[in-house]
């Protein structure tokens, strides 16, 4: 028996005209540096009209990629919504990729078309004679001449190009499983894999969002959304702001803490989401120079641990909730929110909230043994994170079809990399990542334990912690310690500090100070760099007895 619903498609065409006629006095903003430039949703809907009546003269027809390559901007978000709104599929280019893996991801998505920001033009400009498919550049907030482009390659100025299009634009009906963005992950091993989103997928993803067990966003909120748009989906929160009516306040390249908190007082955003070590700036910046920053009702964490010891300080000294979440790439992110279940309070609150939080209705998790064996749900058993629902990737893009890759996938449940483990009430814990967890004489040690506790010495304002080779142990963790400015501390001092926080067994005798954690393009310690400095010596190691 068949229902008697009517089959329409989850199109973004459908959020576009939802968003720019329902909720068209909502707006987007973007930082200037001192003060904003807005565009209404409506404004935005036409924009998005124009961009898509320009694309199409240009030769984009339905499946064709347009990369961008952009600050979280107003121009940004025009195009995170018309490109998949027309059937054509959206790909944010992260910037902040190695050179020849950025030129690697362009071509393996085929790229024809590349959005640039003006200020990102001298970067982009080494790029462009490696991108083999891609045609033309639209410059946006900058001078188009000043790009040099290789033969058969136009050049384009965005406002120039906008301004001579109609600003309706026949948005076609799509399958809302065809695909409508590609982000690739960024590359730690190998090259970067590409996730494409469908319509359906990002749909279901924006609903989770903004509920309340999500992020809950509403129309009486203004988002401060610092996770880049060419970064794991931008969190979904472009789509989450436009399907819920709330405002949303774009950084664009201003992202040091001193901008960020000039534009939280000039504009009080309600909700902000950015990785640790951004918040982890904040906070020095607010200890330097205290100021009120209660207008934030939630502050969303997310791509690695937070600190307990930053999340007690946002909330104990300037009245700001940490939300903590988990996601990846490959799970659109949104995985789990670290929502308190009720009736929580006072310690136990904390320990929920320290956890990666708790799965939504649209993710189905499992943990996997070491020996392949599933683990009980009972927030004491270890394995590897696997995952799926609808908006979690079953393969990677290929050009020529898309891989199952079986070191990722396992009977069609995408693995994580993450070791952890889910309580009786569906909440993850998230131990490490499988290739830095350190077995030392058959246990296991956290490393992101470790962490979270050395970061909670007021000597410390960053530590990383990796397993390195030990005769008689197999592994055993050493400590990379970023010093407070001012401060000082020793290896014996930190130690002591962890006594009674480990078993003995486990507090580290190895210890480096550093000037700075190595971080990936996408904020997260790098610590196959730290293990690549150890390895060749960089490292001045201390080793306690």
């Amino acid at each position: 028996m068949l229902s008697t619903m009517q089959d329409e498609q989850l199109s973004l065409a459908t959020l576009l005209r939802y968003a720019s006629t329902f909720q068209g006095d909502s707006h987007v903003s973007t930082w200037t540096g001192d003060g904003v430039r807005t565009q209404t949703y409506r404004e935005v809907g036409e924009d998005a009209a124009r961009l898509a009546n320009a694309l199409y003269g240009l030769g984009i027809r339905v499946g064709d990629r347009v990369g961008t390559f952009m600050w979280n901007n107003n121009e940004h978000m025009v195009a995170y919504i018309a490109v998949p709104a027309m059937g054509a599929v959206l790909h944010a280019l992260n910037i902040r990729l190695f050179p020849e893996q950025l030129v690697f991801v362009a071509n393996h998505a085929e790229d024809q078309v590349v959005i640039v920001d003006g200020s990102l033009l001298p970067m982009f400009a080494q790029y462009l004679p490696g991108m083999k498919t891609v045609r033309h550049v639209i410059v946006a907030n900058g001078d188009a001449s000043a790009l040099t482009a290789p033969a058969g390659v136009t050049v384009h100025s965005y406002a120039e190009l906008l301004a001579a299009q109609s600003d309706t634009y026949d948005f076609p009906v799509i399958d809302e499983r065809s695909a409508a963005g590609m982000c690739y992950t960024s590359g730690t091993t190998g090259d970067p894999k590409g996730v494409v989103y469908s319509h359906r997928s990002n749909w279901l993803h924006a609903m989770q969002v903004i509920s309340p067990n999500g992020m809950g966003f509403t129309a009486r909120d203004n988002v401060l959304a610092i996770v880049p748009l060419f970064h794991a989906n931008a969190w979904g929160i472009p789509y989450a702001t436009l399907m819920s009516g709330a405002n949303v306040l774009m950084p664009d390249r201003f992202l040091q803490p001193q901008p960020l908190l000039q534009m939280m007082a000039d504009q009080k955003p309600t909700f902000a989401a950015a990785v640790p070590t951004i918040w982890g700036g904040v906070l020095a910046g607010l200890q330097a120079n205290p100021q009120d920053i209660t207008h934030l009702r939630t502050c969303v964490v997310g791509g690695s641990a937070v600190p307990p010891a930053m999340m007690r300080a946002f909330q104990d000294q300037y009245g700001v909730k940490l939300l903590h979440a988990w996601g990846m790439t490959e799970t659109s992110p949104l995985g789990s929110v670290a929502h308190p279940p009720v009736g929580a309070e006072g310690e136990a609150e904390w320990a929920y909230r320290y956890t990666q939080g708790r799965f939504p209705a649209g993710v189905q998790a499992r943990l996997v043994g070491e020996d392949g064996t599933i683990q009980p749900n009972d927030g004491v058993a270890w394995g590897e994170l696997e995952v799926k629902g609808p908006w979690i990737t079953g393969a990677y893009y290929s050009p020529s079809g898309s891989a199952v890759d079986a070191d990722k996938f396992h009977d069609g449940w995408l693995r994580t990399g993450d070791v952890g483990k889910i309580s009786p009430n569906g909440y993850l814990t998230l131990v490490d990542r499988s290739k830095d967890v350190i077995k030392s004489g058959g246990e296991w040690i956290s490393s992101v334990d470790l962490e979270n506790a050395i970061v909670g010495h007021p000597a410390v304002a960053e530590a990383a912690v990796i397993g390195i080779p030990d005769p008689k142990w197999d592994e055993r963790p050493l400590v990379a310690i970023v010093l407070a400015e001012g401060a000082d501390a020793k290896p014996e001092e930190l130690r002591d500090f962890l006594a009674d926080k480990f078993a003995k067994w486990q507090l580290p005798e190895y210890w480096t100070f550093i000037e700075e954690v190595p971080k990936t393009s996408v904020g997260k310690f790098d610590k196959k760099r730290l293990r690549a400095q150890h390895a060749d010596g960089s490292l001045t190691v201390i080793t306690l007895s």
